[in-house]
């Protein structure tokens, strides 16, 4: 992009808008970003989802690249594994890596969210607050935005317009009275509610604060995050429908008793059950799928606004913040909108894909299978393997974490993975049965040596 063409606004100043803005501004781009809610810096954080989000290495790479990383990770805490929590009392710690090297962050949206835009504003971002888009003239280039708090219209002029203003995206609306974007969107048949386990009396932690907890029970189940005041957002997943559902499920006094019956070891944690489930809402989960990402050279998504995914692998911030990345460097890297956006998408949208899927397996696995015996001794197969072969049988869960190597590619070698454990483990109950000399001959035949991140 010549000097002239570097001015580019956006659409939502969230997570991914920020950290975009901050991107393109340390270019030296002209950067302004609009948002339809006020400052939450003055008014206080009212964001959407308040699910605690996962901070993991393509989010901190993104953070790294905006200089946002040391501010970001001074609010996060530590989750080295899932604390299991089993029906019948017992615990156990499932890391997530070999050490604690190998880990995620839990960090609270808002508090993010207010740092991210400190930070753009500080690389020279200008931030519209109060400006919702109500539509767009792709042909005259006018983007025409309201303040809902007067009526106020502003007409704005634009080069391109980015959608960063996540699933429920206005700017996605724009694009789609003008063309198809192939928009589907598929609902989960479950949903959640959150509640919360405060401080301890002495102000600490009421568990053990450096891991994500969950409770496994089949169709549905309960998870835990550590916050840096000392507390735990806890999320219950269940069925819209059945038994247990959020139709069976419906009063405070419906819950204790749910509580009491699956979760017991949680409930004396959470004083405040049947207030906090009178306070907040049931929310919803569904995927939301585009066959085209962008208008020409005139606007382009990212993040939730294109491809919105359930939060069931802790990847959807990363995952937009990989948007990011990727996008600031084709818009280094091309002379124009229009090749940049399709140069982006082409990159980004089957990966987009690729999580998009695995965030929908890593539900069922969570919930139905962490605390299975045969889940079990493949997880332990999976750690040998993975010393005996290094660089060449990765587990999952660390290609999607802890690299940057392309979802799509985790995705594939995940499942070539997935089918040599269950064909080595098949009728067994132990490691010591497992014959060696045939898996290993396996793994070096359908597994290639994995390339570095890029």
């Amino acid at each position: 992009m010549n000097a002239r063409a570097r001015r580019i606004a956006i659409v939502g100043a969230g997570l991914a808008g920020a950290l975009l803005g901050t991107l393109l501004a340390q270019r030296g781009w002209r950067v302004d970003l609009y948002e339809k809610r006020g400052d939450p810096r003055r008014q206080g954080y009212a964001g959407g989802r308040s699910i605690n989000l996962a901070l993991a290495e393509r989010g901190r790479h993104a953070l790294r690249q905006a200089g946002a990383e040391d501010a970001v990770m001074r609010q996060a805490v530590l989750m080295r594994g899932r604390m299991v929590h089993f029906l019948d009392g017992r615990q156990q710690l499932q890391r997530y890596g070999r050490d604690d090297s190998e880990a995620i962050w839990s960090v609270h949206r808002g508090d993010l969210n207010l740092t991210l835009l400190d930070i753009a504003e500080r690389a020279g971002a200008h931030v519209h607050f109060d400006r919702r888009l109500a539509h767009a003239d792709f042909d005259a280039r006018i983007a025409h935005f309201v303040d809902d708090r007067d009526g106020a219209a502003h007409a704005v002029p634009f080069d391109a317009l980015v959608g960063a203003d996540g699933a429920g995206s206005a700017l996605r609306r724009a694009m789609s009275a003008v063309t198809d974007l192939g928009e589907r969107v598929e609902p989960l048949d479950h949903a959640y509610r959150e509640l919360e386990i405060p401080p301890a009396p002495d102000g600490g932690f009421r568990i053990e604060p450096n891991a994500l907890h969950i409770w496994p029970r089949g169709d549905y189940m309960c998870i835990a995050l550590p916050n840096d005041e000392r507390t735990f957002t806890v999320t219950l997943f269940m069925p819209n429908r059945g038994d247990p559902g959020f139709d069976t499920v419906r009063t405070p006094a419906q819950a204790r008793a749910l509580f009491a019956r699956d979760f017991a070891d949680a409930l004396p944690l959470i004083p405040d059950l049947e207030r906090d489930w009178a306070a907040n809402p049931v929310g919803e989960l569904a995927t939301l799928y585009l066959d085209r990402w962008s208008l020409g050279g005139r606007a382009v998504l990212l993040g939730d606004a294109a491809h919105a995914m359930v939060p069931f692998h802790g990847q959807g911030m990363n995952c937009a913040f990989e948007d990011c990345v990727a996008l600031a460097a084709h818009l280094d890297a091309h002379d124009d909108f229009a090749a940049a956006f399709a140069a982006f998408e082409a990159e980004r949208r089957p990966n987009a894909a690729a999580i998009q899927r695995m965030a929908l397996e890593n539900y069922h696995e969570m919930r139905d299978r962490v605390d299975d015996a045969d889940y079990l001794l493949q997880r332990a197969l999976e750690l040998e393997l993975q010393a005996r072969h290094p660089g060449r049988f990765v587990p999952h869960y660390a290609m999607v974490t802890f690299m940057r190597i392309p979802y799509r590619v985790a995705l594939e070698r995940s499942e070539i993975q997935r089918a040599l454990l269950r064909e080595a483990t098949a009728g067994l109950a132990r490691l010591d049965q497992v014959d060696r000399a045939a898996l290993d001959a396996a793994v070096l035949a359908r597994l290639d040596p994995l390339e570095p991140d890029a």
